[in-house]
């Protein structure tokens, strides 16, 4: 299989919301997180059908995710991928990744940078099998 088969998502940053640090103990920031998570996960599976994959479902990938922000300053990676989560499961339910579990999808480290006209994330799927 040839491994250069690529696709871009773009979507906007994900809102704090999304990650995985925001406390959600309320009742109504449970419900809150549950309304962004939906939402961003339809984004990313309108945005990845709009990309017009027409080969079989992907059974292996690596995603590598590029954060444009408005500023600089130190950033943790590890929750800025995992605030990726409705992202992912918006990429399977397009139907171009079987899956998201470990075997199915390999998540590289971050890329930040800086971009204060258009601030937003660019995830770019790479298909291994």
């Amino acid at each position: 299989m040839d491994r250069n088969e690529t696709c871009t998502i773009v979507l906007p940053l994900p809102g704090r919301i999304l990650s995985p640090n925001y406390p959600a103990g309320s009742a109504g920031s449970r419900i809150a997180k549950a309304m962004a998570t939906k939402k961003y996960r339809r984004q990313a599976r309108e945005a990845t059908e709009a990309e017009g994959i027409e080969s079989e479902t992907w059974e292996q990938v690596e995603m590598q995710a590029t954060f444009f922000h408005k500023d600089r300053r130190r950033r943790d990676g590890v929750n800025f991928n995992a605030s990726l989560k409705a992202a992912q499961d918006g990429i399977v339910d397009a139907g171009l990744v079987i899956d998201d579990d470990a075997e199915s999808w390999k998540t590289l480290p971050p890329i930040f940078k800086l971009d204060k006209d258009w601030p937003r994330v660019e995830i770019v799927i790479e298909r291994i099998k």
